[in-house]
């Protein structure tokens, strides 16, 4: 059950929350990344002196939700002036992902937001449609879904509405957006394991009166068997941090498959109209591929490995390697300073010629402990670099590599 922090818009609640922003910029409450025993003694001595002239209740609101705010400056630009629960800000998506998604709604007169939460969602596709209906069962997040579209200016667009989604009528809505929550206790998004479950959401473009135009967000390990044919699966990475797996309906699909690197929005998707010429298999190059996660996941490597010119070093592994220095936004690149059949003891004595103290372990298709890998190296010296462990044409391999133009090797 959530918290209602709606009660810091009472006068006092806002005098508070100024009060806990001129602490921070004064260095009146603990900074992020501070000591947790230091933290907890400065906001502690803090709470205290507050509880003298407020509510012991709203001062413990105030600084929970000012400990949110400045947890959720990382998603959202005005994130010290809205309003959280934790569960709402940890399962809401940032603003730049839900600004890309709403860039395929333009256009659109109505839309609802189903299961909108604390409306990071909704804010973005209430710049795109005339109007947005917010639907969630929580009373608490679908207020705070609406002060937040108040944050940013676009609460005239919105309507908020506290229900089941299952039970709200969609006639006159000309597309959907629904952010299916997984139930707890559950990792792995699956059908009927989310509520509204997962194919009631994908029943949306046939059920009455029917909405063909549907948004899907999903967990990034969503199974490709639950992806129905004529809909597109989208994975977002942020970064080479893969946040996202989004569905789209075929009234909204481009493609079959895509993936989408942010903040650029670059995108790869499989040419439906060019031949999938074999990607053949060889001995690595001078440069290596590691594919964003966002490629892996959307089955997209071997169409990168097209376009690059590149090769698969093993049939079933995502590495790939290049003779020369390629620069994407779909793949890290790394100059192969040693390439070899894996012997540990060997690639540790290597290491230590090359100086290397600090190294990023890269496992995939060798078994192996890497923390404990790690220790057994032994490293020394003032150089970095990335390890590679895989198989070379099912062989254990492994590669020392660095970022292109660095001097080591």
């Amino acid at each position: 059950m959530n918290e209602d922090p709606t009660v810091l818009l009472s006068p006092p609640g806002q005098r508070l929350l100024a009060r806990l922003a001129q602490e921070a910029a004064a260095g009146g409450l603990s900074p992020a990344g501070a000591p947790p025993a230091a933290a907890h003694r400065t906001d502690l001595a803090l709470a205290v002196s507050l509880r003298r002239e407020y509510p012991a209740s709203l001062v413990a609101a105030a600084m929970t939700q000012q400990e949110l705010r400045l947890a959720a400056r990382a998603k959202f630009g005005r994130a010290m002036r809205m309003l959280f629960t934790r569960d709402g800000y940890e399962q809401s998506s940032s603003e730049t992902i839900a600004r890309h998604r709403a860039a395929r709604f333009a256009g659109v007169r109505r839309a609802a937001d189903l299961c909108c939460g604390i409306g990071g969602d909704l804010i973005a596709l209430a710049s795109r449609a005339e109007h947005v209906l917010a639907v969630d069962r929580d009373e608490v997040h679908a207020r705070l879904a609406l002060h937040n579209a108040g944050v940013y200016e676009v609460a005239d667009a919105v309507r908020a509405c506290v229900a089941d989604v299952r039970d709200v009528s969609l006639t006159g809505i000309d597309a959907v957006f629904v952010d299916p929550a997984r139930r707890a206790g559950t990792h792995r998004f699956r059908a009927g394991m989310s509520e509204p479950p997962l194919d009631w959401c994908l029943s949306l473009p046939d059920s009455a009166p029917g909405v063909p135009a549907v948004c899907v967000k999903a967990a990034p390990g969503l199974p490709a068997e639950l992806i129905p044919a004529g809909w597109e699966a989208e994975f977002i990475a942020d970064g080479r941090d893969l946040k996202e797996a989004v569905l789209w309906s075929p009234a909204l699909a481009t493609a079959a498959r895509r993936a989408t690197i942010l903040p650029g929005a670059d995108t790869l998707v499989a040419d439906p109209g060019a031949p999938a010429d074999p990607v053949r298999v060889g001995e690595p190059g001078e440069y290596l591929l590691d594919p964003n996660p966002a490629v892996t996941r959307a089955g997209l490597v071997e169409e990168l490995a097209r376009r690059l010119g590149a090769w698969k070093l093993d049939p079933l592994i995502a590495f790939l390697a290049v003779p020369r220095d390629v620069r994407t936004p779909f793949a890290r690149t790394l100059r192969v300073v040693e390439s070899a059949p894996w012997n540990e003891k060997l690639f540790a004595r290597r290491l230590r010629d090359l100086g290397v103290g600090a190294a990023d372990l890269r496992r995939r298709g060798l078994a192996g402990d890497v923390e404990q890998i790690h220790r057994r190296l032994k490293l020394a010296g003032p150089h970095r670099a990335t390890l590679v462990l895989t198989r070379v044409s099912d062989k254990p391999w492994g590669l020392i590599c660095t970022d292109p133009g660095s001097l080591l090797g």
